[in-house]
């Protein structure tokens, strides 16, 4: 199995209950070397969650120098239930991604607080 990535818990500001404006920011190495854009999308296996939530890669800003986030009220919904979100500005949970096949994610949390 390979090694997982460290990716940090990423919100745009907004702190909605349904999970909206939440998302995992992943760095510029890991991106480069885990993700291909010709994917177009991944697929990340929540812990507890049924089915995998799929998000969408191919766009501008997760291949661009500062956004990098994979975004998906799933991921809001999972942080918020395991109460991991909200956290205190500056110190979001990092969140390990374990590859698990083409463009398929294992997901858990590393640590409530950094």
């Amino acid at each position: 199995m390979e090694e997982a990535l460290v990716a940090t818990a990423w919100n745009n500001g907004s702190y909605y209950t349904s999970g909206a404006g939440y998302g995992l920011k992943v760095s510029v190495l890991d991106r480069d070397k885990h993700f291909k854009r010709e994917w177009g999308s991944v697929e990340l296996h929540l812990p507890a969650r049924d089915q995998p939530v799929r998000v969408n890669i191919e766009k501008d800003s997760f291949w661009g120098p500062t956004c990098r986030e994979l975004i998906n009220s799933e991921i809001g919904r999972w942080l918020l239930g395991i109460g991991a979100a909200p956290w205190p500005q500056g110190a979001p949970p990092r969140i390990l991604l374990t590859p698990a096949g083409t463009g398929v994610f294992q997901v858990r949390l590393a640590s409530a607080r950094s």
